[in-house]
């Protein structure tokens, strides 16, 4: 399997288009077409509580996407995407530290809460400031709720027994640096570029 999508190398700006990550399939449980794109932010850090139950329960991670918060699905066609805009958008945004501490629900779907949510929220905002015609899921959704999905149409009894494991499991601590470019090639994800977030600034000597 090609090289999964994981922490951003450091350093955080160096330019990496030609890194290719295979990911197959869906994210979120929503079909993707050819050309499109999508804006994550990997959680590598979830990995190891949620990989299992996602690997088994989750259309997305069963195609190759890592553990992830999606900030904008489905993003500008992917000949359309000025990466050096996008990173520019980003970059007015502090790094910052997250922590997924409980367990929540959409109807058919278990995901892990991250707190706090409004960094991922102003994120969203943000890109879609600059590209109204790209809102989360379409316009789907009045309103913006960061996740990381662990399962989705699992059955109630799966559901309970992995909020159960990773209650247990919790709370994940992750420090978020960049979100990642993904585009859709009509058979294969493939990770196009980091997009990172502005680094922390030196205190006074």
């Amino acid at each position: 399997m090609a090289e999964a999508l994981g922490r951003p190398p450091a350093p955080p700006h160096e330019d990496l288009a030609a890194r290719k990550t295979r990911l197959p399939g869906i994210v979120d449980g929503m079909a993707f077409g050819a050309g499109q794109s999508a804006i994550i932010v990997p959680v590598p850090e979830a990995e190891p509580a949620v990989g299992a139950w996602r690997t088994r329960h989750d259309s997305a991670a069963a195609a190759g996407v890592p553990a992830h918060v999606t900030l904008v699905y489905p993003f500008l066609p992917l000949a359309d995407v000025d990466v050096a805009a996008v990173r520019a958008v980003l970059d007015a945004h502090p790094a910052f530290e997250v922590t997924f501490a409980a367990t929540a629900r959409f109807p058919g779907v278990l995901y892990l809460a991250p707190t706090p949510a409004t960094p991922f929220v102003a994120l969203v905002e943000a890109l879609v400031a600059r590209w109204p015609e790209a809102p989360p899921y379409g316009g789907a959704f009045p309103e913006i709720v960061p996740h990381l999905t662990v399962t989705e149409r699992a059955p109630e009894p799966v559901m309970a027994a992995a909020e159960a494991e990773l209650t247990a499991a919790l709370p994940i601590s992750a420090r978020v640096t960049a979100a990642a470019l993904i585009g859709y090639d009509g058979a294969h994800w493939t990770h196009r570029a980091w997009l990172p977030l502005r680094a922390d600034q030196p205190g006074p000597a």
